[in-house]
């Protein structure tokens, strides 16, 4: 029997590692949980959760995982990073930071930059393994694109960051569209999307607009004919329906996006993505086949498999890591623990 450790700091940890956790208990493997920020609180009652290091070295895990940029370098067993989002267009996605023995890419798209990154550096390695949070979201998704509800349903979303967040600009519009009642509309913000702007839109809550609080957005898409965003990486997951989806000043457009530069183009896009044009559509079905190709439900299988063939071939990568003082510093300062092992 083995065991494995998951380790997060962000409530999203949780949806992106659930179904690895179901993959490791079918194979009569036993996982624990520790948490060095928000989560905890959500687990389930019958989870491991351990709070102290000591816990996880007497644990002592062949693998630690995680969807975070950064693990604890003293922590045992291989460090594998699966991601939590797509490459949005932000800084830093394909960025090595010199923690990880394993990466477990989405798709075509990030496994071969990262694959040469891993040829140079040779301190780490790739395998493309899908996402397991989409797991369970492959196994309920149509095999045939819903047509469009009456009346429409509208999901809005925004990531957090100003520089890069549409939500204060687009509110007004929000506001205006959700009062006509010719749209439903479901608004989810960023969980670090401040409480300001948070409370603006529950406020906007009508007969026509939803608030949601999930902390796992997938949950919604069924629902949604469209989406609204801005530069989020969870507008990729969305995009995997094969559904539109409407971007403000995107950090990254393509022919896959309706994006627009201005507020008064948002109604107009609306109504030319609920038409469904078939450029549109096409671009759509290769932008997914680029990012997230497989579709069988089976990527945490995969997780499972990459790290377990890692270690039947010495669970070593060429080079050893970086040194990484800084980085390492930060992060025991931030656990509070320096004993090293």
């Amino acid at each position: 029997m083995s065991n494995y450790l998951f380790y997060g700091s962000e409530r999203y940890t949780q949806a992106i590692m659930r179904p690895i956790s179901t993959a490791i208990k079918a194979r009569g493997d036993q996982v624990a949980w520790f948490f060095n920020g928000p989560g905890m609180e959500d687990l389930h009652a019958d989870d491991i959760i351990f709070t102290r290091v000591e816990q996880v070295l007497n644990w002592n895990p062949i693998a630690v995982i995680t969807p975070n940029n950064m693990v604890p370098h003293f922590f045992p067993g291989i460090k594998v990073q699966t991601f939590h989002g797509f490459d949005a267009g932000k800084p830093r996605h394909i960025y090595i930071r010199g923690f990880f023995d394993l990466y477990c890419t989405t798709g075509p798209k990030d496994t071969s930059r990262f694959v040469t990154l891993a040829n140079r550096l040779k301190h780490f390695h790739v395998v493309e393994t899908g996402w397991p949070k989409l797991d369970y979201f492959f196994s309920q998704l149509p095999t045939q694109i819903p047509p469009v509800k009456s009346p429409p349903r509208i999901l809005y979303h925004s990531t957090f960051s100003p520089s890069w967040s549409a939500a204060e600009i687009l509110y007004p519009e929000v506001k205006r569209l959700s009062q006509t009642g010719e749209w439903k509309w479901i608004v989810t913000l960023h969980p670090k999307m401040n409480k300001e702007t948070r409370s603006k839109f529950k406020d906007l809550e009508n007969e026509n607009l939803t608030f949601s609080e999930t902390d796992n957005i997938l949950e919604l898409f069924t629902e949604a004919d469209l989406m609204c965003s801005d530069t989020s990486s969870a507008l990729s997951e969305f995009l995997l329906t094969g559904k539109p989806v409407i971007t403000f000043k995107n950090r990254r457009p393509g022919p896959q996006l309706i994006d627009i530069q201005k507020p008064e183009d948002f109604e107009p896009a609306i109504r030319k993505a609920l038409t469904r044009p078939s450029e549109l559509m096409n671009a759509i079905a290769r932008f997914g086949a680029e990012i997230h190709p497989a579709r069988d439900g089976k990527s945490a299988e995969r997780v499972l498999d990459a790290i377990n063939d890692f270690i039947i071939k010495g669970g070593k990568n060429p080079k050893n890591k970086p040194l990484n003082l800084w980085r390492k510093f930060k992060l025991r300062l931030a656990m509070g623990y320096w004993k090293f092992n």
